[in-house]
């Protein structure tokens, strides 16, 4: 246990009162000569929020002051919530007069004033900031004569940025900006700050997804260092590295992907065996060949995390040479290559396995929507065209089958939501929304890399290796019970509630397949459900209903495949050694953390620039009248889903017939008078009235039948 560790078990001892500095250092003996250290350690802990430190210079912890340390998440209404850093305490509501100058995502202490009952937030207020987060901001200039003002991009931080006239920086009204704060807000003060670049403006091809990448801070460029680093790395591979590895270039090995793809990660090679068991080789690009341990290129690489797919561009992990060249697995070029091979057998349970360096040639570059038309509707001229490799694609077609069936009769949950693909013409303005089709090939393919990162984490959990795990805990009670309660208003129970099964929950999925409730239900269930991470811990995926799981099969475009790669390298080649194991426990820590924030941040950037080209494409259809499924209500409207993924909101102020009551508990509107209930799932006609780019919000109005 470490000094910080002991100081906070001290302190959650029952008879403990809180202590001035001296007194601890008194009780926990320490020297004369070790006091400044021990000083900065407490120091430390406060900055990090595990301890607080009273008016009279006391020190406690904050669950024993009622004090509740976490982040606070904006309203742009004004006031906030914060969400606790431990997970067992309730998020706190703060009213706007109670933020003491808080902005969206800072790291706070907050009082707890009062308890506002009725499964409601407690209330309270802001004492202290421990940590700022938005030294830059993202926004709209606006000129005033002797000053300017910046409205942030982001509606959570609700405060404008004044901005001294000798800090404009040229900016003018309706340009986008990044400001930089030189004055934190108080009670009663905005921010103040410079504008330290202008982006263009707003209604410029460009400037609103460049105004998205700066928000989030996402880098450009990659740096120098990284650059003259990746300028040596060899286009050819030596004949010293082709012999020591298994060379599997004369098999038949190919890539399945989309059709605009450019890093291809994986490739398959499968044979039925002649005891009618499969041999299915996955075979990844070995980018750790390329990309070493601790050189600029391995720290710029951690730092971003994963790659980020915009809906126009694609932000790397790792340099264009390496994602979209020597490490993708073209077809007809030899490549680098970590194979694991599977032998499975007919009820999908892998009987043996072995992972091996390798060296591909890949011998097709197969598109998703081609081998689905092949294997569904069973093209003649794509079949021709692909005959050499057709009886693979019939075999991978029958090993995904039971390999689905095995998934299924464990419980695995499978939630297939709609995803939007959002077409844009050369301006970078959108033309066509629509699903995103997943099809068998994308299942095949789906299938093949669930099982082989099941096998890998199985095979080093064993090993008793350093390693990062992708896991999926298991429910948190609370959000269960409130889901059981949902569920029962379309006549559903799960049961189990204390302890769940994901059988349970997929039994459920499979009863409300194709009835107008199930969207809404399977949104509900999603958002029930923990979020999925990485962690040096093996703690089992909830949702894959698996003990064992990690991401092994994109290094390319996430860091914790790159760095188990590492780690089954070492293994396989038995270079782990007593001291490289404990240097690896502390690696895949930090590997984990961060893959866990930038995999967050990519999302929520991702949906970001997704919302606002829904809304743009939105914005030229006004007036166009839909049929859509009402998937969410609150107390002041119902969103309504469109067939192509586009959501918009029904104000209930623009329901005119009746007063209409919103029922919490039901998730209903009930007219006063008529009685006309609108409920989740309900079909409706709508009539598109407004689209705002800038707020990504889209309006809908009703159409009476």
């Amino acid at each position: 246990m470490n000094a910080k560790e002991k100081l906070v078990e001290f302190m959650k001892e029952k008879a403990y009162k809180p202590m001035l500095k001296e007194e601890l250092s008194a009780i926990f003996s320490i020297s004369k000569k070790e006091q400044s250290d021990f000083y900065k350690v407490i120091d430390e802990m406060e900055k990090e929020g595990l301890v607080i430190k009273t008016n009279q210079s006391r020190y406690g912890i904050p669950e024993k002051m009622n004090l509740v340390v976490g982040r606070l998440q904006g309203h742009e209404n004004g006031f906030g919530f914060v969400i606790p850093e431990n997970k067992d305490l309730k998020d706190i509501f703060i009213p706007a007069a109670f933020l003491d100058g808080a902005l969206h995502g800072d790291k706070v202490v907050a009082k707890v004033t009062s308890n506002r009952g009725n499964n409601k937030s407690d209330e309270g207020e802001i004492i202290r900031i421990l940590e700022r987060v938005n030294d830059r901001i993202v926004g709209t200039f606006e000129e005033s004569k002797s000053f300017g003002f910046v409205i942030p991009d982001d509606s959570r931080i609700n405060m404008d940025i004044f901005v001294p006239k000798a800090h404009k920086n040229g900016a003018k009204t309706d340009q986008k900006v990044v400001v930089e704060i030189t004055k934190w807000p108080e009670k009663r003060r905005n921010p103040e700050g410079k504008v330290i670049e202008v982006l263009g403006y707003k209604d410029d091809v460009g400037t609103d997804i460049l105004a998205i990448i700066k928000q989030f801070r996402l880098p450009e460029e990659f740096p120098t260092n990284v650059v003259n680093e990746v300028k040596n790395i060899p286009e050819t591979i030596s004949q010293g590295e082709i012999s020591r590895r298994v060379d599997l270039r004369d098999k038949t090995v190919f890539t399945i992907d989309g059709a605009d793809a450019k890093d291809l990660d994986d490739a398959i090679s499968i044979e039925k065996l002649e005891n009618g068991n499969y041999k299915l080789g996955v075979h990844i690009a070995d980018v750790t060949h390329y990309v070493e341990e601790n050189t600029p290129l391995d720290k710029e690489a951690l730092k971003r995390g994963t790659s980020v797919y915009l809906v126009d561009r694609v932000i790397p992990m790792l340099p264009k040479k390496l994602s979209n060249g020597v490490c993708s697995l073209h077809p007809n070029v030899p490549r680098l290559t970590l194979s694991c091979f599977m032998e499975i057998d007919n009820k999908g349970t892998v009987v043996s396995h072995k992972i091996v360096e390798s060296i591909i040639e890949s011998k097709e570059r197969l598109i998703y929507t081609d081998i689905s038309d092949i294997l569904e509707n069973d093209d003649a001229e794509l079949k021709d065209r692909y005959k050499d490799i057709y009886h693979e694609l019939k075999i991978s077609e029958e090993l995904c089958k039971i390999l689905t069936a095995k998934r299924e009769a464990r419980g695995s949950i499978d939630f297939d939501f709609p995803e939007a693909k959002i077409i844009l013409d050369e301006n970078g303005k959108p033309i066509e929304v629509k699903k995103y089709e997943r099809r068998i090939a994308n299942r095949m393919i789906e299938e093949f890399m669930l099982v082989c990162n099941e096998t890998v984490a199985e095979y080093m959990y064993w090993a008793e290796m350093p390693f990062v795990y992708r896991v999926h805990e298991e429910p948190n009670e609370d959000k269960i019970n409130e889901f059981n309660k949902f569920i029962h208003n379309f006549g559903y129970h799960i049961k189990g509630v204390q302890k769940i099964h994901p059988k349970e929950l997929q039994a459920l999925i499979k009863k409300v397949e194709g009835t107008k409730e199930e969207t809404v239900i399977n949104t509900l269930m999603l958002r029930s459900l923990q979020k999925a991470k990485y962690t040096p811990e093996c703690l089992g995926h909830f949702g894959l209903a698996v003990k064992y799981y990690c991401h092994f099969t994109s290094p390319i475009r996430r860091y914790p495949d790159l760095q188990i790669h590492r780690i089954i390298k070492h293994f396989v080649n038995d270079e782990m050694t007593p001291s490289k194991i404990k240097k690896l426990s502390v690696t895949v820590f930090r590997a984990s953390e961060q893959s866990s924030i930038r995999e967050r941040l990519a999302d929520e950037a991702e949906r970001e620039t997704d919302d606002l080209k829904k809304a743009e494409y939105m914005s030229e259809r006004i007036n166009e009248e839909y049929e859509g499924v009402i998937s969410g209500i609150t107390h002041f409207g119902m969103f309504v889903e469109l067939d192509n993924t586009i959501e918009g909101l029904v104000r209930i102020s623009s329901l005119i017939d009746d007063y209409y009551r919103y029922d919490q508990e039901n998730y209903c509107f009930i007219g006063e008078r008529t009685k006309k209930t609108y409920r989740i799932g309900d079909v409706v006609k709508i009539r598109v009235i407004k689209a705002n780019i800038a707020k990504k919000e889209i309006d809908f109005e009703l159409i009476e039948e």
